[in-house]
Formats: structure tokens, sequence, C-alpha cells
């Protein structure tokens, strides 16, 4: 297994690209839960607290594809720099306001400012592309190391931004996170010889990547996958809190990712056959179906016993995760054109986003109307509405994909050793 990765970073400056990458996208997985800690302890109100951040995720879901579309045009240190010193600089005044017990307006002003925060995820994967466009197994397994790599993300990013804000300061978590979008984005642009080139004639008379209908199917898809991540991650909490044990609910959540993280390192060194298209909609089916038994088990089994059979369910679902968001990523850049590719992945990431939004709350909702089990029913739903979206754009997926997609793409088993 480790040999088929091993041979992706045999190409110079891989390794210095991705793990500055890592470390820059950490603090999408930080500022949210951060923001909430901070000023819940703070204000006394979760209210405020998760308006601020819906509103920072909602910021960042449509100014994100934005600053991916200049990227494209003008390249990636011209751009990710000024937006990372625009979204630090907006954090510190968030963090100011909150500190100094500024009006409430003022946290959504920074908010939003924080929006442009650069899809560190979307450059990395651009950069991959750009090595690799022609190798479809090395890319493959590239996408797969990056999918990984994001679910590490979001298991120690939310850890480390709560353990900070209730053990040093409230405002420690966010702080973090500007430290570390900081010192990624710094690296990572440093990074010159990686870097993709430029098409703005091609970006300038090709329009808005998202006017790619098979784009669109991904984006709509993404939109119920992210309601599944919005709504388990509340419900859990919900159900954890209703067993009396809260405070293992982070633990199920990371065993959730856990899963996805496993398989996503399995994936990627397998030879997947069947098209892109067909992975898709299959992962995106499996990954609606595997909400059944969380539902189950949590409906039918209390106490202790049933938060760890919810969390072996949740494992089990979260194998159909990294699977899924690999063939999507994949599927993107065979959608889009390269000088498009930033911002395509952007617009997968803003759908997400705008999921998670809608997910956590209905979850909620859900929750506070009928209780903490029967909020699973949301994920369930979530992930129908996804397999029906991804079934009606199966034919724009298959025809957007070009003919001269790769040989794994198509079903033939592709060599990793060339």
């Amino acid at each position: 297994m480790l040999s088929s990765y091993r041979r992706i970073f045999a190409a110079p400056g891989t390794l210095a690209f991705s793990s500055a990458g890592f470390l820059a996208r950490l603090p999408i997985s930080m500022t949210g839960i951060g923001i909430v800690t901070m000023l819940s302890e703070q204000r006394g109100s979760f209210g405020v607290a998760g308006a601020v951040s819906a509103t920072l995720a909602i910021a960042a879901g449509a100014l994100g594809p934005a600053v991916s579309w200049l990227v494209d045009r003008y390249g990636q240190r011209r751009v990710a720099l000024p937006a990372a010193a625009l979204s630090v600089s907006a954090a510190i005044g968030l963090l100011l306001c909150a500190h100094f017990g500024a009006p409430a307006w003022t946290l959504f002003l920074f908010a939003v400012g924080m929006g442009v925060m650069p899809s560190a995820g979307a450059m990395v994967r651009a950069r991959w592309a750009h090595l690799y466009r022609e190798d479809a197994g090395r890319l493959h397994t590239a996408y797969s190391f990056e999918a990984v790599v994001d679910e590490f993300c979001f298991m120690v990013g939310p850890i480390l931004a709560v353990v900070l804000a209730t053990n040093v300061l409230p405002e420690s978590g966010v702080l973090a996170a500007v430290v570390a979008l900081t010192v990624g984005i710094t690296l990572f642009t440093a990074q010159r010889r990686t870097e993709p080139p430029v098409h703005p004639a091609a970006s300038r008379s090709g329009g808005s990547a998202i006017l790619n209908g098979g784009l669109i199917v991904l984006v709509l898809t993404f939109i119920a996958t992210g309601a599944i991540f919005g709504s388990v991650e509340i419900v859990t909490v919900a159900f954890a809190r209703a067993q009396g044990h809260e405070g293992l609910a982070g633990t199920v959540l990371a065993v959730w990712a856990l899963g996805s993280g496993l398989a996503g390192m399995v994936y990627g060194t397998l030879k997947p056959r069947g098209s892109l298209s067909t992975r898709f909609f299959a992962g995106v089916t499996l990954m609606a179906l595997s909400m059944v038994p969380v539902l189950i088990v949590s409906s039918t089994v209390q106490g202790l016993g049933g938060l760890l059979a919810t969390g072996a369910a949740l494992m089990l679902a979260g194998l159909a995760i990294s699977p899924t968001l690999i063939s999507a990523m994949a599927l993107v850049e065979r959608l889009v054109p390269a000088s498009q590719l930033t911002e395509g992945m952007a617009w997968t990431t803003s759908g997400l986003a705008l999921g998670v939004a809608f997910g956590s709350s209905a979850g909620g909702w859900v929750v506070d109307a009928s209780g903490a089990a029967a909020g699973y029913w949301v994920p369930l739903v979530a992930g129908a509405l996804g397999v029906a979206t991804a079934l009606a754009g199966l034919g724009r997926l298959r025809a957007g994909v070009t003919s001269d997609e790769p040989a794994e793409a198509a079903g033939q088993p592709v060599d990793l050793e060339r």
C-alpha cells in the first residue's frame, strides 16, 4: 500500500506543497467550532455564536469560488497571499471585537470578511492534476491521499480548537487557525516550481466553471452530501447527551471520520473499474444506504451501549465517504478545462458548506421537535435526495466527461508502476 503513495511523491516539490497545503487547510475545520466555543463562553449565548459561525460558512460558500476563479486566472501566489491576508485581518478584527465586547453586528461583518479564505484543498489538487494529468493511476492515488488529509484535518482541527478555547483562552482556538492559515499559505505559495500555469485568455473566454452542466450536478449532489455531514454532527452530539455521555460525542464523530480515512487510504491503492460517473453514483447511493443502520441502532439501543453501537454504525458509514469524494474530484478534473480547475473544485466545496449549514439547522430542528434518535432521519433523507439528484444528472456527467478519459476512469486497469 505504502509503495503506491511513495510513487506520487517522487516528483520534486510534491511533499513540500502537500505538507504546506495540509497546514493551510487546517483552519477550515477550526474556525467554525472555534467561533462557537469562543462566543458561547464570552457571551453565554449559543444563538449568536451559531449565527456568526453560519454567516462565515455562507460567506465562504459564496466568496470561495470567486477567489478560486481569480486563482485560475492570475495564479495561486498572486491571489492566495492577498486573499489570506484579508481573511486573517478579518479574523483579527473578529477576535478584537469579541474580546472587548463590541456590538454583535461587528462580529457578523468580520465573519463575512473571513469568507475570502483561499481554498487550499482545491489549490493542492490543482497542482497534483498539473503534475499527473497524463498518469491516471498516480492522479487517482494523489486525490485519495488528499481525501485522507481532509479527513485528518476534520478529526484534529475541531478537537484542537475546542481544547485551546476551553483550556487556554476563549480566543485561542480561532487564533491558532489564524496562525495556521498564515504559515500554511506562506509556505504553500513559496513552492513556485509546482504551481500550475495560468491561462488568462482561456479563463476569460470560458466564463465561470459553474456553467458546466456536469459540475452543476456535482454541486447539487454535494449540497445533499453536506447535509448528511452537518446533520450527523449535531444529531450525534444531541444523541450522546441524551444517553448521558456527551463527552463521547467527539470520539464517535472521530470514529466516523476514521472510517472514511481508512477507506480513502485503501481506495488509493486500488485500480477501480467502471466509469467515474458510475463510481460516483454508486458512492452516493452507499452513503445514503449506510444511514439506515445508524437510524435503526440509535432508535432501538439506549444508554452507553446504544452510543457505542451508533459509533460502530457510523464508522461503517464512513467507509463510503472518501471514495465518493475522490471520484467527484476526478470528475471535476475531467469536466472542466485546466484553466478552471481550481474554481471547479471550489464550487464542490461550496456545495458541501451550504449543505452542512442546511443539515445542521434541519438536524437541530428535528432533535428539538422529536428527540435525538429521530434526528438521524435527516441524514437519511438528505442521502436519498443526493441519490435522486445524482441519478437525474447521470446522463450529464457521462456526456460531460470527454472521450480522452484515462483508462483508469474508463474501466481499464492502470499500471501504477509506470
